[in-house]
């Protein structure tokens, strides 16, 4: 029998799934494909960008929370932008999107591995509010500029450069945190 407490990995699961679809979408774009595919990679990737709130408010609200929950959801985070990132850049966006998205993942994965490192010594880094707003900030950004792309504006797309480096840079100061957080831990 189905289980509703299933619902907030499932979300999770389909923000993958969605991730991935956005990346084969401007990749065929990139390819020579028609400019519709990135209206249909903006819609994919909004629709995983709401399913970011839900999984958690829903995990919190049933009692649902799981390992498989927490592990995820940072996870299927970083496909998403790192699939929009990369399908934007291979759409031909330019540095404009480029520069703040490699400062974006090189965070990222910096803050994995401390993450990592720290978890064999029992340091935590649990996620901070600055860091939740600044993951809505990347997701609103990349939104924009993956619609930027379908509707070929020109305003629209420096709505989202800005955002985008508005993102790079929470994004970084919170990578700033978390280090000195390890620091003092370790």
């Amino acid at each position: 029998m189905f289980d509703r407490r299933q619902i907030p990995n499932l979300l999770t699961l389909s923000r993958i799934a969605c991730g991935m679809a956005v990346f084969a979408l401007m990749a065929a774009l990139a390819g020579g494909g028609a400019r519709g595919l990135a209206d249909w990679a903006f819609a994919l990737f909004a629709l995983g960008a709401v399913t970011d709130f839900f999984d958690g408010w829903l995990a919190r609200r049933w009692q649902a929370a799981s390992a498989w929950g927490t592990a995820l959801d940072p996870i299927a985070d970083k496909i998403a932008v790192l699939a929009a990132v990369l399908g934007l850049v291979l759409a031909g966006a330019g540095a404009e999107v480029a520069i703040p998205g490699f400062l974006i993942l090189f965070r990222e994965v910096f803050v994995s591995g401390l993450r990592e490192a720290g978890a064999g010594r029992g340091v935590k880094l649990p996620v901070t509010w600055l860091a939740k707003w600044k993951t809505t900030v990347q997701l609103v950004a990349l939104s924009l500029a993956l619609l930027a792309t379908g509707l070929e504006s020109g305003p629209l797309a420096l709505a989202a450069t800005l955002l985008l480096w508005l993102a790079a840079a929470m994004t970084l100061w919170t990578g700033v945190q978390y280090a000195r957080a390890f620091n003092r831990a370790a």
